[in-house]
Order: structure tokens, then C-alpha cells, then sequence
């Protein structure tokens, strides 16, 4: 097969037809996202569906490759053209001999749990997650419970780009029925509240309005359901429980009905974002605390996982030393985090995105939406005298912000970073003021968190997956500080012409 890799093919045209179209900058750090377009779109398509074949080849000759053996259970997202990608990649994986299990419309998830239940040790789950309608993309794996690396995403843009494809034939498909019971049951067996919660739940018409009302009925929550009909459309807002325009609905809706929670869900349900029962956001990092309260006092000496987005509350929290918790600070991503439970065998992973990952006890290891809205209920059954908003005012008081993401092409977003990490090691060095003090340390782990002497930290990091850089701030001491930290970072980020406006600020 010949690949052609252009800067613009449109639709309606024999190029398009004949050709792969598969952009390179699809390949990411660890997984796979494109523009695919919709109707209507004025914006140049980086994929076609014979780029998404080619890109079925590439992964299951890389499959090969690993020695994993052919067989991967693969699932779409509900958007409208996620089936005929689905079905397209397949069509690659079986041209190089893979066995396919097709799940159908899942949670990502799902399609993890999928590799256990089905023993089959590979997944590529067609979703563009919290993207906006236009995107698509994969999230694959080839060692449950772990998701791709930068090693095996550098491995696979190389054969899909060369293609450097082994088309052994052989391959199988198979379309497993049922799997949503078996997916439920599982996630609900042995889990019930004896705590009457009043739980809204919302979805923003995403994929995941299929599953996460179900599941919270089955533990024995009233449900009050917002946006869980299934409309690709998106009509109301992106279903993104980090962006404020989902929180705020969520906040409003808890408000209206006195529920004790509000729980929603991202468009592949592997997040979920907490409003309390007084209608505040809760920051998916502090939530991650108060979970690691709940859990190291069940399990004292536990070792928790948090990306640098994330607040410094695991470091410095009074409960979760008394409960000698351990806390490792790693790379933002779900991959990396992801792997990193896995290494340090940690009961929990939390990123301030909302992906948390759970080992055994309470999970398998992958991120998944509906296990952190049990684990949030199940805190709140074991203390049945607080309510969320008692529970979220127990922690030390911060200030904090949302994620904030303005505009940077992919193709120079990581020199940009490149930069700022020089220009703060720069001042450091030099023992200059930084937003009116000297800088206390560099976190460079992943991007660079800059940290004052009071506390007070600023991170920039590069989007692994959106022409985007990531900027949040907190403060444990005022919100001017964050104020004067946020604009102290932000000025060094406008050295960079490159750098373009913000998705949202506080």
C-alpha cells in the first residue's frame, strides 16, 4: 500500500479515495488522535478510513512483532463516524493476521476490562475521548493493564509511515455479544451503599450515558439522570468533566434537587468530575486526596501515584502522614501513569484530568469513569455523618485553578516548552525574583512546575494530545498569590509568538 502524507485531501475528491491520508503528528506520546472532520468542516482532514486501514496494518504487524500473539478486543465511542473507523481499522488488523474480538459501542474501559475478561492481551478502543466532534482516535495496548508508551507509539508511526507492513493473512473476527451485561455485573458485584444517595449523574450525551446511570442504580444510588441521552451531536456542551461549562450544569442540577453528588463523565467514560452537594466543583485533583484519605486509613502505608498537574496537598497533607502515605509526583498522561502504578505497585494513581487509576483491591489497574464514582460513593457510605462538601472542607484550604490550555501548534509546542524550562532555570540560577520571590525548585519531570518559597507553583507542560500547552497554578496561601503566580507564568509564556489564547482562566 502507498501512504500519502499531505498537508490538505478533502473529501469529495479522487485523491481522497485512493490514497492513505494518516498526518503524522497523529502519532502522539501514547496514543493516537486526528481530525477526521464532519460535515461541514471547514478544516483539512488528517485521516481518511484508508489511513485508519493502514493504520490497522501497522498495529497489528507491530502486535507481531511484540510476541503477544494475534489476538486484541477492540470497541468504538459514540460519535457518528466511530463505527465505520472501527471497522476500517479492523480491516488492517485482520490483513495482518489479528483476531479480533469486537465488543461493540464501549467505554474505554470496557475495552480494558475486555482484555481480562476475554483473555486478550492487546485493545485498540476507536475514541477521541474528551476531543471535540471532529476528532478521532485510538488508545491501545499490547500488556493489560498498561496502555502505549512513546517507545511503542514511536514504533508504530514508523511502520505505518514506511509502510513497513507484515500482511501474513489469517486473521479472525468475532462480534462478542453482551458484553455491556458482563462489563456491569462485573463492575457492580459485591459494591452496594447502604447510605441513601441522591447521585446526579451526567454525561453530556456521550458514550457514556449508556453505562454510568446503570451502574449507580445498581449500587443502590437514586439517580438523577442530566444529558444521558446518547446525541453524537454534543448538543449541549462537550462532555469534558474538566472543562467549567459541564461543572457548572453539573453544580446547577445538584442545587435544583439536593442531591448529594454530582458525578459526570467524559465522551470514553475512563473520567469522572465531582460537584458536592452545596454545588462546588471539586478539582479532580482534590478529590484524589480525600480518596487517598479514605483509602490509606483502610490501608495505612499506601503509595499513591499523582501526575504534576496535581496539588501539593499529597505531599504535604496532615491525615495522609499520619497514615504514612507515600506520594510519587510523575508525567501527566494516562499512559504514564497508568505504567507507573504498575512499577511502584501503588494502591492508586489520581491525575488532575480525572483519570485515577485503581489497583486490586478496589480495580484492576486501568483508568476507568464508573470505579472512581463507586469509590466516591463508597467514601461517602463510610462516613455517614459528612456530607461531600463537609468532606472537601476537612482539607487544608488552597487555591487553585482549573487547566488552563491556550493555543499551540504541535509542531513547535514542545520547543516552546523547551524554552520556558530554560528561561525558569535561567532565573533560578541567578537568583532572580519569580512572581515576587526567589525559586524554591524546578520540577522537570514532565514540562517544568516552578515553585516559590511559600509554596506557590506554576506548571507549563505541552498537550500530549491537542495542538495545546497546559498551564495550572495553585497556592496554598492566598488567591492573589495564585494571581501573581499565574501572571508571572503566563509572562513568560508571551515571550513565545507562538503561544495563542486560553481555552479558559479563572
Amino acid at each position: 500500500m502507498t501512504l500519502t502524507i499531505v498537508g490538505e485531501a478533502w473529501p469529495n475528491s479522487f485523491e481522497f479515495e485512493t490514497s492513505a491520508l494518516i498526518e503524522a503528528s497523529g502519532f502522539r506520546e501514547y496514543d493516537a488522535r486526528w481530525w477526521f472532520g464532519h460535515p461541514g468542516s471547514a478544516r483539512a482532514p488528517e485521516l481518511n478510513l484508508i489511513g485508519v486501514q493502514a493504520l490497522g496494518m501497522g498495529l497489528g504487524t507491530l502486535i507481531r512483532r511484540l510476541g503477544v500473539g494475534p489476538d486484541i478486543v477492540t470497541g468504538h465511542d459514540f460519535r457518528s463516524y466511530s463505527l465505520s473507523i472501527k471497522l476500517a481499522l479492523v480491516s488492517g488488523l485482520m490483513a495482518a493476521g489479528a483476531r479480533v474480538k469486537d465488543i461493540g459501542l464501549a467505554l474505554s474501559p470496557m475495552a480494558y476490562f475486555g482484555q481480562f475478561a476475554l483473555d486478550t492481551p492487546s485493545v485498540a478502543m476507536v475514541t477521541a475521548s474528551h476531543n471535540e466532534n471532529g476528532w478521532t482516535g485510538v488508545k491501545m495496548g499490547a500488556a493489560r493493564p498498561l496502555t502505549f508508551g512513546p517507545e511503542e507509539m514511536s514504533a508504530l508511526r514508523k511502520i505505518v509511515l514506511e509502510a513497513d507492513f507484515d500482511l501474513a493473512g489469517g486473521g479472525a473476527y468475532e462480534f462478542v455479544s453482551g458484553f455491556r451485561e458482563t462489563y456491569l455485573d462485573d463492575l457492580t458485584r459485591g459494591k452496594r451503599v447502604a447510605r441513601k444517595l441522591k447521585v446526579v449523574c451526567a454525561c453530556g450525551n456521550g458514550t457514556a450515558g449508556a453505562f454510568a446511570p446503570e451502574a449507580l442504580a445498581r449500587i443502590g444510588c437514586e439517580v438523577i439522570p442530566l444529558d444521558v441521552e446518547l446525541d453524537h451531536t454534543f448538543p449541549r456542551y462537550n462532555p469534558n468533566p474538566e472543562d467549567m461549562q459541564m461543572l457548572h450544569a453539573i453544580g446547577k442540577k445538584v442545587l435544583e434537587t439536593g442531591a448529594d453528588v454530582g458525578l459526570g463523565f467524559d465522551g470514553d467514560g475512563d473520567r469522572c468530575g465531582v460537584v458536592d452537594n452545596e454545588g462546588n466543583e471539586i478539582f479532580a485533583d482534590k478529590v484524589g486526596v480525600m480518596l487517598a484519605r479514605d483509602i490509606s486509613s483502610l490501608h495505612p502505608g499506601s503509595t499513591f501515584v499523582v501526575d504534576v498537574k496535581s496539588t501539593g496537598l499529597f505531599a504535604t497533607d496532615h491525615v495522609l502522614k499520619a497514615n504514612a502515605a507515600v506520594t510519587d509526583y510523575w508525567k501527566t498522561g494516562h499512559s504514564y501513569i497508568k505504567r507507573r502504578v504498575a512499577e511502584l505497585g501503588a494502591v492508586a494513581g489520581f491525575e488532575k484530568s480525572g483519570h485515577f487509576f485503581f489497583n486490586p483491591p478496589i480495580g484492576r489497574g486501568y483508568d476507568d469513569g464508573l470505579i472512581t464514582a463507586i469509590a466516591v460513593c463508597q467514601m461517602l457510605d463510610r462516613n455517614p455523618q459528612s456530607s461531600m462538601a463537609d468532606l472537601y472542607r476537612a482539607l487544608p484550604l488552597t487555591y487553585g485553578t482549573p487547566t488552563m490550555s491556550p493555543h499551540c501548534a504541535d509542531e513547535v509546542k514542545y520547543g516552546v516548552v523547551e524554552r520556558v524550562v530554560a528561561d525558569f532555570e535561567a532565573m533560578q540560577r541567578e537568583g532572580a525574583d519569580f512572581a515576587g520571590q526567589k525559586i524554591a525548585a524546578l520540577v522537570t519531570v514532565n514540562g517544568v512546575r516552578v515553585v516559590a518559597e511559600d509554596g506557590t507553583w506554576g506548571l507549563v507542560r505541552a498537550s500530549s494530545n491537542k495542538p495545546e500547552l497546559v498551564v495550572v497554578v495553585e497556592s496554598p496561601v492566598s488567591s492573589e498569590r495564585r494571581r501573581q503566580m499565574f501572571e508571572a507564568v503566563d509572562a513568560v509564556l508571551r515571550r513565545s509568538p507562538e503561544v495563542g489564547a486560553y481555552n479558559q482562566t479563572f
